[in-house]
């Protein structure tokens, strides 16, 4: 049997602020990492006069344009609240169902002693 690599959730509670600004900062790193590809290869296809220039150029334009914007917005948005952000992991927003009621196993009773008499 695999065991999923992920640890259990035990918590409702949200992550911290600085762990949602260090996502937010990675994801924002990420894209414009990505727009700066963009840039470099259309330099590049430019410069040697690549087949298909008219194909490539709009495609990095268009990566060099809209990828900045979409950074920003996604590094300034938070991770969704605690009521929808376990809606999934539970059959698409309905509540989770409580597991059937066990029958405690039967033990002697215990003996009470009291200090008065």
């Amino acid at each position: 049997m695999k065991r999923d690599p992920r640890p259990a959730l035990i918590t409702d509670a949200e992550r911290s602020q600085d762990d949602q600004l260090r996502m937010r900062e990675i994801r924002y790193i990420v894209m414009m990492s990505f727009r700066a590809v963009c840039v470099l290869a259309a330099a590049i296809l430019v410069g040697t006069r690549a087949p298909l220039l008219w194909l490539w150029i709009p495609i990095c334009v268009v990566g060099m344009v809209l990828v900045p914007w979409l950074a920003v917005l996604l590094a300034n948005d938070r991770p969704p609240r605690a009521k929808y952000r376990l809606a999934n992991k539970f059959g698409h927003g309905e509540p989770e169902k409580p597991e059937p009621r066990r029958a405690l196993p039967s033990v002697d009773p215990v003996r009470v002693i009291d200090p008065e008499p």
